[in-house]
């Protein structure tokens, strides 16, 4: 076997003209088919449109000092200006940093600090909180605006303006499968977001994981409802759409209704989307009389489905399943088999192709079929580190020089029943021991929220005199709702140790990354 190739990782550092090259390689293949649309403007852009913006922005890039390895961050909704980024950091070895506009300044500091930019390019909009964060470090980097698409003034020289009119090819770098591509910081939900590390070759292969499992074709449309700056913008369906030569429709903002309205607009084949946005789509106006018919299948991911979302999507004709994944981790690691029972649709199904998992104990320990215990993963397009943070590398990958061949630690807690299907149990910090017994929030919550007077719950522990800790159900829903309405409901459906002790309401939950509840600030709010 060739030097330059690792067995176990299934990269290679031998340097390939084609690593990097997704938007040539496409417009040779398919250059009048659209790949991307935006909503906001009405345009659309075949694949000889995306290579000739690329090739545009590339030549920008390397004018602005941006050469392999070099960090371009950029912080924005979704733009047509983000691919074209991706496209050309993949001709010049740029890598691509993508930064969430709904951080704190504080977190935004920290993050640009850690990335350090040869380049920052940041939408109109986000000018004031981004030059905030820029006060809080001591950063040297070169500031440029995508423009307000209303004609206001910034000030800042625009980055569109600036692109040469040369759109001829460019010379790309020698790139290897290993060499970084993105960095996509995770949701922050545990403290300050890491960035995550994603390599040519990792985008590749979860490319082949999701277009194997999921079965997606070149005539494949969906509304991409991820933002950019999290892994479901790009991993989810964007990138293995464009390997694929599909089509992907991008907008600043889509609210449920838009994208019902997409949907039947774009004869939409795919939609992946986090529970609240399925949810809110069932509860639409529009939703019964809006045509789905042109839908394959749809996944939720980003959190549990509950039951009445999933069967909402059911009576209308659609195969609605849970995925799962994480920025460390592809993140497409599980799907459906073929002829799967609805009875299994609690679960995020069996591993893909690629991808190897394990259940283990606090000792890394294999469990025993059925038991409870975390979620570890290997596979190709797992990433093999955070970005300047060694200690939390090796918490989640391993020691450093062996991370990306090894298990990489996904903290949550799951079981495997006896035909092989995962069921995600909840975050390994997020369980409680009530009276000497396991309690997993999800599967409250899952219970939760068939009552009818509930939208949507998060179960925190508070301390309890007797049992050492209890849940408090914290509910979006109808107010009327009371403990011991809800006590009744449950019986029968769950042990009664498992049974919420406390109730409280709020008119939304709190989130963190693209509409997932953010359970840290639920829990410092009513955790007592």
């Amino acid at each position: 076997m060739p030097e330059e190739f690792s067995p176990v990782h299934g990269h290679s550092s031998r340097p390939y003209d084609w690593v990097g090259a997704w938007s040539e390689k496409r417009a040779e293949l398919s250059p009048d088919r659209v790949g991307l649309v935006d909503d906001t403007t009405g345009r659309e852009f075949t694949y000889t449109d995306l290579d000739a913006r690329a090739n545009r922005t590339a030549r920008l890039l390397r004018e602005h000092g941006v050469a392999e390895g070099d960090r371009v961050a950029v912080v924005s909704r979704n733009r047509p200006a983000l691919v074209d980024l991706f496209f050309a950091c993949g001709k010049t070895g740029g890598v691509l940093a993508p930064l969430s506009h709904r951080l704190a300044a504080r977190e935004l500091g920290e993050l640009l600090d850690n990335v350090d930019p040869e380049l920052l390019v940041v939408e109109a909009p986000f000018v004031g909180a981004v030059e905030d964060a820029l006060a809080r470090v001591d950063l040297e980097t070169t500031v440029r605006a995508l423009p307000a698409e209303d004609g206001g003034v910034v000030d800042h020289p625009s980055l569109l303006d600036e692109r040469p009119a040369d759109d001829s090819p460019v010379d790309t770098a020698d790139l290897s499968m290993d060499d970084p591509a993105l960095f996509l910081h995770t949701g922050g939900s545990t403290g300050t977001p890491k960035e995550t590390v994603l390599t040519h070759g990792g985008l590749l292969w979860n490319s082949f994981n999701t277009i194997t499992a999921w079965g997606l074709r070149e005539d494949d449309t969906t509304p991409m409802v991820f933002p950019m700056f999290h892994t479901g913008g790009w991993n989810v369906l964007t990138l293995p759409l464009f390997h694929m030569g599909g089509t992907v429709v991008i907008a600043r903002e889509f609210d449920p209704g838009e994208v019902l309205n997409l949907v039947e607009e774009t004869n939409a084949s795919v939609l992946v989307a986090v529970p609240a946005v399925l949810r809110m789509m069932t509860e639409h106006d529009d939703w019964e009389t809006t045509d789905l018919s042109t839908l394959r299948f749809a996944k939720s991911g980003g959190g549990p489905c509950r039951d009445a979302v999933l069967r909402a999507w059911w009576d209308r004709g659609v195969d609605l399943s849970q995925g799962y994944g994480l920025t460390e981790c592809g993140p497409n690691n599980f799907t459906m088999p073929d002829g799967w029972p609805r009875e299994k649709a609690d679960s995020v199904g069996v591993p893909a192709m690629h991808v190897d998992a394990r259940v283990v104990d606090d000792a890394g320990e294999a469990v025993e079929q059925g038991e409870v215990g975390e979620l570890e993963l290997a596979s190709p397009h797992a990433a093999d580190r955070y970005w300047g943070n060694e200690s939390e590398t090796r918490g989640t990958f391993g020691a450093t020089g062996d991370a990306g061949h090894g298990w990489v630690s996904t903290g949550d807690l799951v079981r495997v029943d006896e035909d092989g299907y995962y069921y995600v149990e909840g975050r390994k910090k997020n369980m409680y021991v009530s009276g000497g017994e396991n309690v997993y929030p999800a599967a409250v919550e899952n219970a939760l929220t068939d009552h009818p007077k509930v939208d949507e719950a998060v179960v925190v522990p508070i301390p309890d005199e007797t049992w050492g800790e209890v849940g408090k159900a914290v509910v979006v829903g109808d107010e009327s709702l009371t403990l011991s309405e809800l006590t009744a409901f449950l019986d029968g459906r769950l042990a009664s140790f498992k049974h919420p002790k406390a109730l409280a309401f709020v008119d939304e939950m709190p989130t963190s990354g693209p509409s997932k509840i953010d359970r840290g600030a639920v829990n410092d709010r009513f955790g007592e």
